[in-house]
């Protein structure tokens, strides 16, 4: 197993979530950066029953190397900086402004997602 390579729990029923972890995994630094688990799969609940059905439909949880988990917009940062040609979108996280900015634009695409995913962006479920 990977000591450096991180989780990423998603909700598996949203073509929007599906299509973001493929796009994740195709733009990572290094092959197998990341591990990308449905949060309706019995894995999750087997590896990481700290994490209720509730919270994982709320919201992506990735899981560090040392078990430490962070949610929707915490999370952000951590994906971003594992990320060839897009790393240094981390550091705007670090700027307040954008910051609450980049956060309001997470939360507003999370409680959207199935709406953008039937919409904007049907194209995403394709394989």
């Amino acid at each position: 197993m990977n000591v450096d390579r991180i989780v990423l729990i998603y909700d598996g029923n949203c073509s929007l979530c599906r299509g973001s972890m493929r796009w994740v995994k195709l733009h990572a630094v290094r092959e197998n950066a990341f591990e990308c688990i449905p949060c309706q799969s019995e894995e999750r609940k087997n590896r990481f029953p700290e994490i209720t059905d509730e919270a994982c439909l709320q919201a992506l949880h990735v899981i560090l190397p040392d078990r430490r988990i962070l949610k929707g917009d915490e999370a952000l940062p951590e994906i971003l900086s594992r990320l060839r040609r897009f790393r240094w979108f981390s550091v705007l996280f670090k700027i307040p402004v954008m910051k609450v900015l980049l956060y309001a634009v997470y939360h507003w695409i999370a409680n959207n997602r199935y709406i953008i995913s039937r919409t904007i962006w049907p194209l995403m479920d394709r394989k």
